[in-house]
């Protein structure tokens, strides 16, 4: 049985363009949905799975999302500061390596937000999926056609034994990465300095046979833009 994963990154230093106007004054992180700012969903779902200690790191309107994170007890969290410059997303992993230790850890995107399908949360599902003698990175992936607020043609196609592959030229696949995933920290020592995105580990992962993917259980709301926001909102009322 796999040690329970007691850390997690939670992304929080976007720009999020995609989300103006509301983040002309607001960062993406604290925009509410369903009365919770999007990153205490995410940290909410931590909690729920037993995760102890969280890395949140900070960039755009900094000081808000680090006042917002900093009372917080379940889980524990500490900032990771990219005030002098956005570094993405991994990047901002690795900058952040000393405050999460040398096991694997979780990721989140701060708008990673779903309801679950009953039964085990997935949070647990995915650790309880994880194997580390053959998978670097496993990756919560979500059905295209099921999602609320995804208009994509999909991420990702998964083989009979989990492994992940791009869309290539293919029109659509039938997964879309949902904004959570384990990794190896690892992973991150021949990487480069500065600025970054997680695809690069992907994509080396999937040359090397080792990235995974766990299909959600439940439904994974993509909380875009503003117009996402009163659909999102709609979908979780709808589960009270």
């Amino acid at each position: 049985m796999n040690a329970p994963i007691n850390t997690a990154m939670v992304l929080a230093a976007g720009l999020g363009t995609r989300m103006r106007p509301v983040t002309d004054t607001l960062p993406k992180p604290l925009v509410q949905v369903g009365g919770r700012a999007l990153v205490d969903h995410a940290l909410d779902r931590l909690a729920e799975a037993g995760v102890g200690s969280a890395v949140v790191n900070v960039h755009y309107l900094a000081d808000l999302i680090e006042a917002h994170v900093r009372p917080r007890r379940r889980p524990t969290v500490a900032v990771s500061d990219e005030r002098g410059a956005l570094l993405e997303t991994g990047g901002g992993i690795r900058k952040a390596l000393p405050l999460l230790g040398g096991d694997p850890f979780l990721v989140l995107n701060s708008d990673s937000l779903w309801i679950e399908g009953g039964g085990t949360p997935n949070l647990l599902r995915l650790q309880a999926a994880w194997r580390p003698e053959r998978m670097d990175i496993l990756l919560l992936i979500a059905e295209t056609a099921k999602s609320l607020g995804y208009q994509g043609r999909g991420d990702f196609s998964l083989d009979p034994e989990g492994r992940l592959q791009r869309r290539g030229e293919h029109p659509s696949v039938p997964f879309v990465y949902a904004g959570v995933a384990i990794l190896k920290p690892q992973l991150f020592i021949d990487t480069p300095d500065g600025a970054f995105s997680l695809n690069l580990l992907f994509d080396r992962a999937i040359v090397a046979g080792r990235l995974y993917g766990m299909p959600l259980h439940g439904q994974w709301l993509h909380v875009g833009t503003p117009d996402a926001i009163a659909a999102a909102e709609k979908r979780l009322a709808s589960m009270r």
